[in-house]
């Protein structure tokens, strides 16, 4: 399940949602991947669950 995330810079990624360990707001949005690799994106954790949930509904 790929979904489209933007980052601090304007750039827009794609990422792997199942890779995802953990999504947290510190105040700012970073994201965990099992990889244990770290993105800070422009997105909140809410914006990116229901992305994740839209996607599983389609």
């Amino acid at each position: 399940m790929i979904i489209e995330v933007t980052k601090l810079n304007d750039t827009k990624i794609l990422v792997n949602a199942d890779a995802i360990e953990c999504i947290e707001e510190t105040p700012d949005t970073v994201v965990m991947f099992r990889s244990g690799r770290k993105i800070i994106i422009k997105e909140s954790r809410q914006e990116i669950k229901n992305l994740v949930k839209s996607y599983m509904n389609d």
